[in-house]
């Protein structure tokens, strides 16, 4: 009978952040899984996280799938797109014709982010790629006590709430757990393919209120320290070699003797609550385990566990967040301000990300961060094969050199089975990746896997015959770079890996000929592979009209039966003028509720009534609260309240003017002099009637979704033309307001 196939994927880990590599984040399950099977070292992802997933799903490399950024910030080049090709099936797709049951739980960012509206089409959600069950959400982060979930293809309320001890990684294990009993209960001859993906550890840092001191106090020796200490655990391991050293710290970052008393104290709350988020999941990884252990099948499961998806995430900036998407929209935290919320990190009113200086550290002992595809620190990740019925060797390690995209051919050599010709009836492109195969039982063989470029933003490298060639173009925590140098102009580094396990040494000015060499390998490779041309853009990609994807009209017409509407389903309210007309009708009681609401707690807006007062509340990013709310009570009957946004204009993120209007007359107005520029949430959703997910304000007593009580018939939504935009083809130089 055919193994079972189970693929567990945690986000946003660096290399160094598990006790199973050696770092200082508890993961008792994933040092127990090591021990009854193998840990790779020398294991890659692309450096960000549909990249990944989409190579990890398809065995080929991510821009040959359009996959070059992730969905959220496509263009509308072929490696850019997010669209996959059908010729370039899915492991489900594959394994769904060779008669395994197929199910997704978790994170799923690969759907072309146009096309998730309840609408679709659906080719490319999970059920369209191969999966018969998907239980999750399909954008790139969520809140993880509020997320956005969806079944199959329909949108649906969490089973419980933040206030009930709701966390969405029990939750999608509870529900993986599940469907896999109901397969062997109903076809226990039948194998399986369970893809379990946690949205954790990703920000938000989102933590049980039980767990949050789980490290108090654990972390005040700091990151510089913290990389020696998970070094010298790291030798101890054998995950790398006696001789390896730290590489060099990132540029402008400080070290930690450098901070004073509040940032140490801000950064170190970080940290504990992250390691304890990381713990908690390992503690779900486990109740799955033990699962499987119950239902007799774990010893026949083909077990891949991979510890990230691409490294450390650098997104909460120097400094660290409280929200992130205060750094999302290069807005500037304030140390003081989470100071004042230390003992709420990791709780519901929180959506925290921990300092640059952490990710370096969890990247030990590698040099970079997440989207820096260059160098080990953002593509280096740990991995874990568990199988004890088809792997003779326990806790080994194995030290060949591989890439996401070896796992399918992987699996279908362990399942007995070659890469068909066709899949759904379409011509099948040859898979790209690497069986890893050959090195379950022999931890010597020689590598099979000799060359593989990378790209992310135009940090560009490539691996060939132990060697490493890499430039870094954009840094990651610097989201407002814009005068960035021509792709030509970069400077490249050279790598010997052979002797220089964690490209330390630069030996480009020593080796000119190899580093010439490299490079005009990684242009033949990124011309094969739908690389060229680089598309190295940013903050561009988040705004759809410059990324030159499709995108929504500028008007469109709403109503109740229309919602968890993503942003870019529905007209942009950003950087440009705006009007909302809605057409209600007020019963013989005060008015009350969400008429229409974008967003959440941690940035967004809301058109509501409060006993009866029509009201408009602009929430920047949870730092400022702007609500323009009318003296005047609307009587019974048919109404249209209206909302017009003149913007300033000259730039993004800039401010304007609010009017508030009952039946065409100006009830309020109010000045706001900042706006958000580039996303009001990365996981919330517009919603006509109800703000579902978290609430976008708590003023005059709003509360959790806060339903309107009258009759809603449409909301119309225009976006003016005076929106910031350039040409999709031109470069935009961003000219952010003052932030």
């Amino acid at each position: 009978m055919r193994p079972n196939v189970l693929l567990i994927l945690l986000d946003d880990m660096g290399f160094g952040a598990s006790s199973a590599f050696g770092g200082p984040c508890r993961m008792p399950v994933a040092e127990r899984l090591a021990a009854d099977g193998l840990r790779y070292t020398r294991f890659h992802t692309t450096a960000i996280c549909s990249p990944t997933r989409a190579a990890l799903l398809s065995g080929r490399n991510s821009h040959s799938v359009g996959m070059g950024h992730t969905t959220n910030a496509a263009g509308s080049r072929p490696g850019y797109n997010a669209t996959r090709p059908p010729s370039k099936a899915t492991l489900a797709q594959v394994l769904r014709e060779q008669g395994y049951a197929t199910g997704a739980f978790g994170k799923m960012h690969q759907t072309p982010i146009w096309e998730t509206s309840p609408a679709g089409p659906f080719e490319r959600w999970p059920t369209g790629e191969g999966f018969d069950h998907f239980y999750g959400f399909i954008g790139g982060e969520t809140n993880q006590f509020s997320p956005t979930l969806v079944e199959g293809t329909r949108y649906i309320d969490p089973p419980a709430t933040e206030h009930d001890g709701y966390h969405f990684s029990e939750d999608l294990v509870t529900q993986a757990g599940n469907w896999i009993r109901q397969q062997r209960t109903f076809a226990p001859e039948r194998p399986w393919f369970a893809y379990v993906s946690f949205g954790a550890t990703h920000a938000p840092f989102h933590v049980p209120a039980s767990w949050r001191d789980l490290y108090r106090g654990e972390f005040a020796h700091g990151w510089t320290q913290q990389r020696t200490r998970t070094l010298a655990r790291q030798r101890e391991l054998g995950i790398v070699p006696p001789e390896a050293e730290l590489a060099p710290w990132a540029p402008g970052v400080p070290e930690w003797d450098e901070l004073p008393g509040d940032e140490k104290a801000v950064a170190a709350r970080l940290m504990e609550v992250y390691a304890a988020f990381a713990e908690h999941t390992d503690r779900q990884v486990g109740h799955l385990v033990v699962e499987l252990e119950r239902l007799g099948c774990l010893d026949d499961t083909l077990v891949f566990h991979i510890l990230g998806d691409n490294g450390a995430s650098a997104e909460g900036g120097i400094a660290g967040t409280l929200n992130e998407h205060v750094r999302l929209n290069v807005l500037e935290e304030d140390t003081q301000r989470i100071l004042s919320q230390l003992d709420e990190i990791g709780g519901p009113h929180t959506y925290p990300q921990y300092n640059v200086g952490w990710a370096l550290a969890m990247d030990t002992p590698y040099q970079w961060t997440k989207q820096v595809a260059s160098h080990y620190g953002g593509t280096r990740n740990g991995l874990i094969v568990h199988w004890p019925n088809g792997i003779a060797h326990r806790g080994e390690l194995r030290h060949q050199w591989h890439h996401v995209i070896d796992y399918v051919p992987t699996v279908l050599e362990v399942i007995g089975i070659d890469h068909p010709a066709t899949v759904g009836g379409v011509t099948q492109d040859p898979i790209e990746g690497t069986s890893m195969a050959y090195s379950f039982d022999d931890a010597h063989a020689p590598d099979r896997r000799t060359t593989q470029y990378f790209e992310i933003h135009g940090n560009r490298g490539l691996y060939h015959d132990g060697w490493t060639a890499v430039t870094v173009h954009r840094v990651p925590w610097e989201g407002g770079q814009v005068d960035l140098p021509e792709l030509d102009e970069d400077r490249w580094e050279l790598y010997d890996t052979t002797t220089d396990w964690t490209q330390a040494h630069d030996v480009a000015g020593d080796y000119p000929d190899r580093l010439a060499e490299l490079k005009n390998i990684f242009e033949q490779e990124a011309a094969r592979y739908q690389v060229l041309p680089i598309d190295d853009r940013l903050l561009e990609r988040l705004l759809p009209e410059i990324a030159g994807r499709p995108h929504a009209p500028r008007r469109m017409t709403l109503d109740p039966s229309m919602t968890r509407l993503v942003e870019e389903v529905v007209p942009n309210m950003k950087n440009a003028s705006f009007r909302i007309d809605a057409h209600i009708r007020v019963s013989g009681e005060p008015a009350q509720g969400v008429i229409v609401s974008q967003g959440g707690r941690f940035g967004g807006w809301s058109l509501w009534v409060n006993a009866g007062h029509p009201t408009y509340t602009y929430n920047l990013a949870g730092l400022e609260m702007t609500t323009v709310r009318s003296d005047v009570v609307m009587p019974a009957g048919a109404h249209t309240v209206t909302v017009e946004f003149d913007y300033d204009g000259g730039g993004f993120g800039r401010g304007g003017t609010f009017r508030l209007q009952i039946d065409g007359t100006q009830v309020a107005r109010s000045r706001i002099e900042r706006t958000i520029p580039f996303i009001f949430s990365g996981d919330e959703t517009l919603n006509i009637g109800i703000d579902r997910g978290t609430p976008v304000t708590e003023e005059y007593g709003y509360g959790h979704g806060n339903p309107f009580n009258g009759e809603i018939d449409t909301v119309d939504m225009q976006r003016g033309d005076d929106g910031a935009e350039v040409s999709a083809q031109d470069r935009l130089r961003v000219e952010l307001g003052t932030h």
